[in-house]
């Protein structure tokens, strides 16, 4: 039988998810650039989905922050300021530090430490290996960042989190696999590798306020891995989402 679709999907939902992740890519892709309009009409067009999706998943960039509603209908790629970056990585801090604190004062389960110990391990193996295998510890460092956050079990912190994380600038891994094999990258990661272990620790020892604080200063390694790309004064291209920012100071 052609066509056959995994057990439980929604057609409705799958569709929208499909031109969420192509209009983002398109974004990302610099295909569509900070100003440029997006029509609906052209997306269904672009993308092979009917409108209905079309309309859905520009809403939802939309809410993320990607996109800007017209006055008069539509939406344009929206571009961000420097501090606007800076905020973003700042308030996702805040976020996963409250996701931290709430896992200390809440308590784990064995099984959840262990598993978070696992992750942490795999961390050192791969920090430890030459060549440093960059799409590993992306994976890896995904991983720990959302397990804490299910560790909060809060649904209304997770689902802010999740529109903060959506731009392309403001999540756990952003720009770690950009100079990953520079003596500052490395350094930057080895750091940020201390800090998963202080706050698993913290978490572990019901320490709330300490496994907040350590998570927030945390997220800024993102903030540090956007000077070190600034600095290093790569194209456009080089980053995705980097030529969101209107200028670089």
């Amino acid at each position: 039988m052609s066509g056959a679709r995994p057990a439980g999907a929604r057609p409705a939902e799958s569709q929208t998810l499909s031109a969420l992740l192509g209009i983002r890519q398109l974004i990302l892709d610099r295909e569509l650039a900070p100003g440029d309009r997006v029509s609906e009409l052209v997306m269904v067009e672009r993308l092979g989905v009917s409108r209905t999706p079309v309309r859905a998943a520009l809403i939802r960039l939309e809410h993320e922050g990607l996109l800007t509603a017209l006055p008069g209908g539509g939406y344009e790629v929206r571009g961000f300021s420097w501090q606007e970056m800076v905020d973003a990585i700042e308030l996702r801090g805040v976020l996963e530090g409250t996701a931290a604190r709430f896992a200390a004062e809440r308590g784990l389960e064995p099984g959840r430490i262990r598993a978070l110990e696992d992750t942490l391990d795999a961390l050192d193996a791969v920090l430890a290996a030459d060549p440093l295998d960059m799409e590993a510890y992306i994976a890896l460092n995904r991983s720990f960042h959302e397990a804490v956050v299910a560790c909060a079990r809060s649904s209304v912190l997770r689902e802010q989190l999740e529109r903060v994380v959506a731009l392309p600038f403001a999540g756990p891994s952003a720009f770690v696999d950009t100079h990953g094999t520079s003596r500052e990258a490395q350094h930057s990661l080895v750091i940020a590798q201390s800090q998963h272990r202080a706050v698993l620790e913290a978490i572990v020892m019901r320490q709330g306020m300490r496994a907040e604080m350590l998570m927030r200063e945390h997220a800024r390694i993102a903030r540090r891995n956007l000077e070190i790309i600034t600095r290093a004064g790569l194209p456009d291209g080089a980053v995705p989402g980097l030529h969101l920012i209107r200028n670089r100071e």
